[in-house]
């Protein structure tokens, strides 16, 4: 509660769902998407906060293809806010300089 509380306060958005992904090492990643499920808040704020291995994630505009890089440190966090989910898709790239585990907290808003 307290993560939430923290996320809450920096975003400015009042969560009640969170998403826990646990990555063991390098080999596992997610795929390119945009989090646009019928029942998240219409551009609400998504705030990701990474524990453990550091990881890259990237963001690659959906029109015109333009890609964003930033590593994501342990105990960092990512705002997600606006219309960044009808603009962009993003994903956590596999990579094999990984040996050690994440753990991803992403806060959201459920809606409905």
């Amino acid at each position: 509660m307290a993560l939430k509380q923290k996320a809450e306060e920096l975003s400015g958005e009042t969560f009640n769902s969170c998403l826990l992904n646990l990555y063991h090492n390098g080999d596992e990643g997610m795929a390119w998407h945009s989090d646009g499920e019928k029942d998240l808040k219409k551009n609400g704020a998504i705030a990701s906060l990474s524990f453990g291995a550091e990881r890259k994630f990237v963001f690659k505009h959906k029109i015109d293809k333009t890609t964003i890089s930033l590593n994501l440190a342990h105990g960092s966090l990512l705002l997600m806010k606006g219309t960044t989910q009808t603009h962009w898709l993003h994903r956590l790239p596999p990579t094999k300089l990984v040996s050690k585990p994440r753990i991803n907290l992403t806060f959201r808003t459920i809606v409905g």
